[in-house]
């Protein structure tokens, strides 16, 4: 008779779906493990994150480190999401990506890319264009999702997948768009930030759009609000807008 090890995996629902999500987009940093290929052997760094619109998690780092070769040699890594708060670290969800990663140095993607990275990661505009940086993007396979005491789940490239509908015009709309928002809107800003979950309007800045919601900062506080419904393109956006603020007011 053998003994069959227990499923202690749920299904994954939308609940789950969002929390992984979520964490992935508000994670201002991560673990970043690569293969060392002197010998195979596992290396785990910590990077600075944000995502592309599309949700992949992006990173910036340096030739003269060793993950940067390591992933030259073997574009195989993982990342390790979420952040602990006080008391027991392992009550907090948390998320390991597992996938491949790709320099961007000569992708067209990349200019966006770096708009993105700097408004979550301001303080990376002092080298990010020292030539011995990258922006490197990372493609997610599958994910373990690790939602607190009996709540794993084993995600896949689907379940955090965006509607991709608003992908292309949202792309080239988003720069002014967030720049309109915080020069001339910063007090609908900071009403979003609290309908997030924040304890005050004050100082918040809205980072980056995607066709899902919204990624605000304040200093080292990174929140997130979700649209009702995934934009289906960027003439959706002012309206939508326009509701959530309503909606702050309420």
């Amino acid at each position: 008779m053998t003994n069959k090890k227990p499923d202690t995996l749920q299904p994954v629902d939308d609940a789950a779906r969002r929390l992984g999500k979520t964490l992935m987009r508000t994670a201002r940093y991560a673990s970043l493990a690569t293969i060392d290929p002197l010998d195979g052997s596992p290396s785990v760094s910590r990077v600075s994150l944000a995502t592309a619109m599309d949700g992949s998690p992006v990173f910036l780092i340096s030739r003269l480190s060793g993950h940067f070769a390591n992933l030259e040699a073997d574009a195989r890594c993982s990342l390790l999401v979420g952040e602990p708060g006080k008391g027991d670290p392992l009550a907090y969800p948390r998320m390991t990506l597992i996938g491949t990663a790709e320099n961007l140095a000569d992708s067209p993607d990349r200019p966006h890319v770096k708009s993105r990275f700097l408004r979550r990661n301001p303080k990376a505009a002092l080298y990010a264009d020292f030539p011995d940086f990258a922006f490197w993007k990372f493609t997610l396979a599958r994910a373990s999702l690790n939602g607190g005491f009996g709540k794993a789940y084993a995600i896949t490239a689907d379940d955090l997948a965006v509607p991709a509908a608003a992908l292309e015009s949202l792309s080239e709309a988003e720069e002014g768009a967030v720049g309109h928002m915080n020069s001339d809107h910063a007090d609908a800003v900071g009403r979003y930030a609290v309908k997030a979950g924040a304890s005050t309007p004050e100082g918040w800045r809205l980072a980056t759009i995607d066709p899902e919601g919204l990624d605000m900062t304040s200093g080292d506080e990174v929140t997130r609000l979700w649209f009702d419904a995934p934009l289906k393109s960027a003439q959706d956006l002012r309206p939508v807008l326009v509701a959530l603020a309503k909606k702050a007011d309420a």
